[in-house]
């Protein structure tokens, strides 16, 4: 759409469905033979000023990756990059093209998103937004029908094949099976990609739902293997992170600013990218349950896991407060100066907060807001913001 607005030519490579656009990319790297290259395997028309060139799926031809550099510097045209798994395959690059890329992090639909695919008016939007702004509660009959909505999102989660499935087909089976397709691709690019570390990044992917259905979601490796070492561990689970699969939330020893000077990497949750493969791992047919009101199941692992894909797609890292095991807040992040505290509760029993009412007690003169997103309206009191789980989408 944005190349049919702005551009009179489009030029599409898909390095992975169309390999034969490698070969353009394996000798000099000027601009005229990597044009008459891709022109003689018959890519075009390339018009000077008025072509736009996408080369998708560009980790499959880092050659492509570091010829980016004189393209740009060339000036003819104009090239957007996109490509799963960028953070694993730096080192195939022969030379970083730096200072040539603007790169732009791209997540899964977020609620709000969700709500423009299924045709919500922008009006609700902005309701919802002004709520969330002014501290007031939604109209009854708005709340209960975003919150049917959220449900809906819980077990659908954000990734485009499978949100477009939900809203055209009125078919769950259709859901499920492409979110399905989506984890045997994520499996494949493990076994491909991953080298050595294969074998234990594909066990830490399979065991995140069982680690999250815990009361306390902390991942440990000792449920994986006894006498599992964090040495072994950690660069298979870090390539999780750097592809983009899941996200790392380190615990934090210390209620102070900055967090990672204090932070714990030893003691971490794992959460994944997307709350809906999510839901597809844990089975059971929960979708159903969630669907219908019960988002408690797995200790409420599909809430909290949403609210860590929020916090990650704005930017923040995610970190988790516990004081010797005693007093856990779920996500802490810096605003202002102060530390924001976020706990997630799928019950009723949101009032309940043993452990952010310590935290406001120890350390009232550090804390910016103190949020509990729950199955609820909005609620104000003086030391606390009760806010309902689909307004996360506004932090």
């Amino acid at each position: 759409m944005f190349a049919k607005e702005n551009y009179k030519y489009f030029v599409e490579i898909n390095f992975l469905k169309q390999p034969a656009a490698k070969s353009a990319f394996d000798g000099t790297l000027d601009t005229r033979t990597i044009i008459l290259g891709l022109s003689a395997v018959g890519f075009g028309p390339f018009v000077e000023g008025d072509t736009l060139v996408f080369f998708d799926e560009i980790q499959e031809c880092p050659n492509a990756r570091t010829a980016i550099k004189f393209l740009v510097e060339e000036g003819k045209y104009d090239y957007i990059e996109s490509g799963s798994l960028l953070g694993i395959n730096y080192k195939d690059i022969p030379s970083y093209p730096v200072g040539f890329e603007e790169e732009v992090m791209v997540y899964p639909l977020d609620f709000e998103e969700f709500l423009w695919a299924k045709g919500i008016s922008t009006d609700v939007i902005e309701l919802l937004q002004e709520c969330y702004t002014e501290r007031r509660q939604v109209p009854t009959l708005v709340h209960e029908q975003v919150s049917r909505y959220w449900r809906e999102y819980l077990v659908v989660g954000g990734m485009p094949d499978v949100v477009n499935a939900f809203v055209t087909q009125d078919d769950f089976g259709q859901v499920l099976r492409t979110q399905k397709a989506i984890m045997t691709t994520y499996k494949a690019d493990i076994a491909k990609y991953a080298g050595t570390d294969k074998v234990i990044a594909r066990q830490i992917m399979d065991a995140i739902p069982s680690e999250l259905g815990k009361q306390d979601k902390r991942f440990v490796l000792a449920n994986l293997r006894k006498g599992a070492s964090r040495r072994k561990y950690e660069n298979p689970t870090q390539w999780l992170v750097d592809a983009g699969i899941a996200y790392y939330s380190f615990n934090a020893k210390a209620f102070e600013l900055p967090f990672e000077a204090t932070e714990n990497r030893s003691l971490y949750k794992l959460y994944l990218v997307d709350t809906g493969l999510l839901s597809c791992m844990l089975l059971r047919n929960i979708q159903l349950q969630v669907m219908n009101g019960d988002i408690g199941v797995n200790e409420g692992a599909l809430v909290e896991n949403q609210i860590a894909c929020v916090l990650a797609s704005k930017g923040i890292a995610l970190h988790y407060y516990d004081r010797k095991s005693r007093q856990e807040l779920d996500f802490i992040y810096p605003e202002n100066g102060k530390i924001n505290i976020i706990e997630v509760k799928s019950g009723k029993d949101y009032h309940r907060h043993a452990s952010l009412d310590t935290a406001i007690e120890n350390y009232k003169d550090r804390i910016g807001m103190s949020l509990v997103f729950a199955p609820c309206n909005v609620e104000q009191s003086e030391n606390y913001t009760y806010l309902p789980l689909y307004m996360s989408m506004f932090i």
